[in-house]
């Protein structure tokens, strides 16, 4: 019975001081009735006791079919609806009334406990309350220190675009060579750029050369052309000569003369345009050639370039030296806000034990239930609601205390009483019942 009460008791416990240290005081139907509530601040303003007019406050009208309902029992046999004389009904009555009474008396043991816990907590608000102005200023100002290190907490635990703590402790973990792999990725970047800049001018050099290796070897191909033209107009410039000559009886001479002077300048020209242009292929061909070599060399550049890019991203888990640069500037921002964060969290601790050994001071039983509920000290409306609630919450607790008692247990026992007296031939069997 003793381990069950200290179980109970734990649980409660437990489960009370989540309670408390949360601050979930809310009743969800009672503090929605405005009657209710206006009737306690009036009670509080005229000067009166709580425990005075608690009994009082609530009236048939602020209680709902909820809250006096939720607890009357279902199924309970009566006396007069059994057969007494049927051993199996009679012991199934008994049974019945017994499980009931001890069902009630562990609920009893459970509402009890919370029943004093929130009658200590309010007293505790009363022994607060009662502090001289100078002993609350001190209060007032530990609880003060504690509200202000928690709004900071919350300020860096509700900023926008933190840093996840995988990111971050990645960037810890390559604290020491991040701004060297920043750098070596800036490098490498620049770099690759220039080589994409040698890659696309070295490209367009070269069909520009092949553009005009195709306009020499046309003029090559031309000046061919025409010096043939020109040495068969020759050839039939001296037979027509030569006809004139031999058959017509004419004098040609001039006409030789001529004719061999015109076909030499023009064989002189044909031949100087096709040697330049022969030679300028030449030199075109070499300049495709050399373009080429280069351009294999800048290839090898670039692929060994875009090989170290992929292994620094791979390395330093980003897509680019943009992308790694922004994470190490956001880190050390990061950095600074959780390490005063953490100094924040030291400090919290202390003036949380410094607001523990002020409440001890003035005979607070639960000291601790107050580091979570610094508002209430510091604002006198908050600490009006806390306790309007813990006596909503008296109240219930009162009543399901009142209806195990009265309507579980003691209309049980009757039950058994009356059996008994009523049949005295079966009283000894209930007695060893009870017993048992």
């Amino acid at each position: 019975m003793g381990s069950r009460k200290q179980k109970a008791g734990g649980d409660m416990a437990g489960r009370g001081m989540g309670l408390l240290s949360m601050g979930l005081f809310k009743n969800k139907g009672w503090l929605k009735k405005p009657k209710f509530l206006q009737r306690l601040r009036d009670r509080e303003e005229e000067g009166q006791d709580w425990e005075s007019w608690e009994d009082e406050i609530l009236e048939d009208g602020d209680r709902t079919a909820e809250d006096w309902g939720a607890f009357r029992p279902g199924g309970q046999h009566s006396l007069g609806s059994i057969d007494v004389h049927d051993a199996v009904q009679r012991r199934d009555f008994v049974q019945n009334c017994l499980d009931q009474m001890g069902e009630a008396a562990k609920e009893l043991e459970n509402l009890n406990f919370e029943y004093n816990m929130v009658t200590s907590y309010l007293k505790d608000m009363e022994e607060i309350e009662a502090l001289p102005e100078s002993e609350r200023a001190e209060l007032n100002a530990a609880a003060q220190k504690i509200q202000d290190l928690e709004e900071r907490q919350d300020v860096y635990l509700k900023k926008k675009n933190r840093m996840s703590d995988e990111k971050y402790h990645q960037m810890e973990r390559m604290e020491e060579e991040a701004e060297e792999g920043c750098r070596k990725l800036r490098e490498a970047e620049d770099f690759q750029e220039k080589i994409r800049r040698d890659m696309s001018r070295l490209e367009g050099e070269k069909h520009a050369y092949l553009y005009r290796k195709n306009e020499l070897k046309g003029a090559v191909a031309d000046a061919k052309g025409m010096a043939v033209i020109c040495s068969m107009a020759l050839i039939v410039c001296f037979v027509i000569l030569f006809a004139l000559q031999y058959v017509l009886q004419m004098d040609t001479q001039l006409g030789f003369l001529l004719t061999a002077a015109l076909a030499a300048l023009v064989i002189t020209m044909l031949y100087l345009k096709y040697t330049d242009s022969v030679k300028e292929l030449k030199r075109v061909e070499k300049g495709i050639n050399r373009i080429i070599l280069l351009q294999n060399r800048v290839k090898i550049r670039y692929v060994n370039n875009t090989n170290l890019l992929d292994y620094l991203c791979m390395k330093y888990q980003v897509a680019n030296g943009k992308e790694l640069r922004n994470l190490w500037e956001k880190y050390k921002v990061e950095k600074e806000e959780r390490r005063l964060y953490r100094e924040a969290e030291l400090e919290l601790d202390d003036y949380h034990q410094d607001l523990l050994n002020i409440l001890k001071c003035y005979q607070v039983k639960d000291p601790a239930v107050w580091l979570h509920q610094t508002a209430a000290l510091l604002d006198s409306k908050e600490m009006v609601e806390i306790r309007h609630n813990l006596i909503v919450r008296r109240q219930s607790l009162r009543r399901r205390m009142d209806y195990n008692k009265e309507m579980i247990i003691n209309k049980a026992e009757s039950d058994i009483k009356e059996l008994a007296d009523r049949y005295p031939q079966y009283a000894g069997e209930i007695a060893r019942m009870v017993q048992r």
